[in-house]
């Protein structure tokens, strides 16, 4: 055998066991990153977080999911706490909202629309008191928290509606109020969707 068909079988040996081994370790990487390493970090998410590892659901009296502790969901009416402006009506699977600069003149004409349809609901609350977290969307137009001022001045709206006393209803603010996470980390806040679980509950 010449030198030059020594070489081609050598390179054709060292071709066909780089391309096994790279078979191999594909399959390998695929099985423990694609079917092991899920396995695992679900299983102990269930064991460790399983109410984060299951959606941190909101279940009624009945057991039946009615929400998510992370997702926002619209409320209109006007018996109930109102959450933050949504440009995607808090649809999950559309995250996002429009990235508006201050200027720009739908972003203006959705903060009028937003103002005049909370003195048209709020008349007893002047606009200057109005927070602006109530006329603004978040990044991701799921927020489902508003903060403890932005609660407490649509009091006398659901006060007028439920005949609930203003008491009642800041005692039930101040239930769901959340800390700072830490003590340090972020701004008190409050969770719409179980303040009004518990509006409902103390209304019947």
């Amino acid at each position: 055998m010449n030198t030059g068909a020594l070489k081609d079988k050598e390179e054709e040996e060292w071709t066909g066991s780089a391309l096994s081994i790279s078979i191999r370790i594909s399959v390998i990487f695929i099985v423990l990153c694609g079917i092991i390493y899920p396995l695992v970090s679900t299983g102990a998410a269930q064991v460790i977080f399983p109410k984060q590892a299951d959606g941190s659901v909101i279940k009624n009296e009945q057991g039946q999911i009615i929400g998510s502790e992370n997702i926002g969901q619209q409320f209109t009416s006007p018996g109930l706490f109102h959450g933050r402006v949504s440009s995607i009506e808090y649809k999950a699977e559309a995250s996002g909202s429009n990235n508006y600069a201050p200027s720009n003149p739908d972003m203006h004409k959705r903060t009028q629309e937003s103002v005049e349809a909370w003195k048209k609901e709020n008349p007893e609350v002047s606009v200057n008191k109005l927070p602006l977290s109530l006329i603004t969307n978040s990044a991701s137009g799921l927020d489902p928290h508003i903060s403890p001022e932005s609660a407490e001045v649509q009091i006398p709206r659901i006060s007028k509606e439920t005949g609930l006393t203003a008491s009642q209803l800041q005692e039930l603010v101040q239930k769901h109020t959340e800390g700072r996470d830490l003590g340090l980390f972020g701004e008190p806040r409050v969770n719409v969707l179980e303040l009004n679980i518990d509006l409902q509950k103390l209304s019947k």
